[in-house]
């Protein structure tokens, strides 16, 4: 009998074993944790230093950071960018984080400065508004060694113009009309550029915004306070 013939007395079809599912830990204490719709893991990924990222959950708040299953941060406020926050949550997430650093009433030398800080204290990528000028979506683009992600919220925006001026990847934040841009968008760039999007909070929104073209989802979890509402109902029902 040669090795060819031989078959392991577990072996499966190989079909039958494509369709086992992930082995899945929990803990008594983590069952809590903000998990990513599974819908999103649709999507093809943008690969960063190595990293592929699918899903990206939009938050600066530290309990959230430390519980969730999101495969980077989106780490942007409106409040005029500060680097405590970006060491903050850099070191609070236990995933690549992308990091605000203006465009709107924060801009010129003080989002270089920005820019540069992020990248030393180790965030994935720089995120701009979208009112940034594309001259100073260059100078970012030639400052750092990591994706200027460019801000896009309508079809009026000059997004071919941020990608021309540096733009690693372009955010696509448009509200209910965001799977009609990101389908503009990948038209007009082709399949290989990088989009990432917001999916809006169900899974239909989601599947629409990937089947337009989307390569990677924003999702904005619960606040900690809807999440403590549920809790609480839960306490004062004797749960």
């Amino acid at each position: 009998m040669t090795s060819s013939d031989f078959k392991r007395p577990d072996a499966q079809p190989a079909a039958e074993e494509h369709k086992r599912q992930s082995p899945e830990l929990a803990t008594a204490l983590r069952r809590h944790s903000i998990m990513m719709p599974d819908s999103i893991y649709q999507c093809s990924g943008i690969r960063i230093m190595g990293t592929r990222i699918k899903s990206v959950i939009f938050t600066t708040d530290a309990a959230i950071l430390a519980n969730n299953n999101a495969q980077a941060v989106l780490c942007v406020y409106p409040f005029t960018p500060q680097l405590n926050i970006t060491q903050a949550v850099i070191n609070m997430a236990r995933c690549p984080v992308f990091v605000g650093v203006g465009g709107g009433k924060t801009s010129g030398g003080r989002s270089i400065q920005l820019a540069l800080q992020a990248e030393l204290l180790g965030a994935y990528g720089v995120v701009v508004n979208a009112p940034m000028s594309n001259p100073m979506i260059k100078r970012l683009s030639d400052t750092v060694d990591i994706p200027v992600i460019a801000t896009v919220t309508c079809e009026k925006d000059d997004y071919l113009g941020k990608v021309k001026a540096g733009a690693g990847i372009l955010n696509v934040s448009a509200a209910a009309q965001t799977p009609a841009l990101v389908r503009l968008l990948r038209r007009e760039l082709g399949p290989d550029y990088p989009i990432m999007a917001t999916g809006g909070p169900k899974d239909e929104t989601i599947v629409q915004t990937i089947e337009a073209g989307a390569n990677a989802i924003t999702y904005t979890p619960p606040t900690t306070g809807d999440i403590f509402e549920g809790i609480m109902t839960r306490y004062r029902s004797g749960e």
